[in-house]
């Protein structure tokens, strides 16, 4: 028997079909100047559709900014980067009150925070008084300057870069600020066949476009966020998700794998992140209703930066990515 799509079943397809063409033009737009780095392009169109934050850590020149102002541009957004050094200030970042000798009065001037995508460039190089004060944007989409708090604009999005803190004069972000981005994206080497495009790129002044067009706007974002929000979540995928997140608080349970591995599990904002980012995965695959494998590809990127590793794990050479993989092989996936 066919099940003819009701009115409302069909209109919803067609606007997913419709951000889902869009999100594609905008990763084609940016492909024009980025070459290679899919799981980065992914994740940061992932950030796009759910509003969460995105953590990226690579070496310099992996093209983590580039790929950041391209999206940026390709939406037709806002778009203000923030270089974070040692010296840098809270009202560097928030703004300050400016004082008048005309009329004796103090008027705000809003910092580089009030925009839709927010650059912030080797976050991990910054004090923590300017930590705490893109903790609050971050948070709570608002920042307070002098006695009066702004709403930031909508959407909103900090791309944060970091590099590896093994490099000098980098620090560990504080727990609390790392827990609040929605995925950690390792940005790697680019493979031997995209370098030689980037050095052809490099040397033909014909090979790169000028600039990267627009091909969506803040409001089609947000339409997409509203959309994303809509896809289905089942009951067995939301068990999933909860038992993938508590078998990192509970390795005792399987003392063979994670026995000893893990220092402190993930946090309920956790599970919330797993449910955003594979209602995105789902979407940008075309489908209205969330899988375990939209799970499961994105497990990775929301777990790592959450998971902390004991003594012994770290001793035994193993990655927050290796404790993460074991988990997904340990939980049985609902079918």
């Amino acid at each position: 028997m066919t099940t003819t799509p009701t009115p409302t079943q069909s209109h919803a397809t067609g606007d997913r079909e419709r951000v889902a063409d869009r999100i594609r033009a905008i990763e084609t737009e940016a492909r024009r100047v980025i070459v290679g780095q899919d799981a980065m392009l992914r994740g940061l169109l992932i950030g796009l559709l759910t509003g969460g934050h995105v953590l990226l850590e690579g070496l310099p020149g992996l093209a983590k900014t580039l790929t950041v102002n391209a999206l940026a541009r390709a939406v037709d957004a806002k778009f203000s980067r923030i270089q974070f050094t040692p010296d840098l200030l809270p009202a560097d970042l928030i703004g300050t009150l400016i004082y008048s000798p005309k009329d004796g009065a103090f008027t705000p001037r809003l910092g580089p925070i009030f925009a839709n995508v927010v650059l912030a460039d080797e976050i991990n190089r910054a004090p923590a008084k300017v930590q705490s004060a893109l903790l609050e944007a971050m948070q709570e989409r608002r920042a307070t300057v002098g006695e009066t708090t702004h709403d930031l604009p909508a959407p909103f999005l900090v791309l944060a870069t970091q590099n590896p803190i093994e490099q000098e004069g980098t620090y560990p972000l504080p727990e609390a600020q790392v827990d609040r981005f929605l995925l950690k994206l390792v940005v790697g080497y680019p493979t031997r066949e995209d370098e030689r495009l980037i050095v052809d790129r490099s040397v033909d002044p014909h090979a790169m476009p000028e600039r990267v067009e627009p091909v969506a706007t803040p409001a089609d974002i947000l339409r997409a966020q509203e959309l994303t929000r809509g896809i289905m979540l089942p009951d067995a995928v939301r068990d999933y998700i909860v038992d993938l997140v508590f078998t990192t608080r509970e390795p005792g349970r399987h003392a063979d794998a994670l026995g000893g591995l893990i220092e402190v599990g993930a946090s309920p904002r956790a599970s919330i992140a797993l449910a955003l980012a594979s209602r995105a995965q789902a979407l940008l695959e075309g489908r209205g209703t969330v899988t375990p494998s939209d799970v499961k590809a994105v497990a990775l990127e929301v777990l790592r930066h959450r998971v902390v590793l004991s003594f012994e794990g770290e001793a035994e050479g193993l990655t927050p990515d290796d404790v993460v993989r074991r988990v997904l092989d340990l939980v049985p996936v609902p079918t």
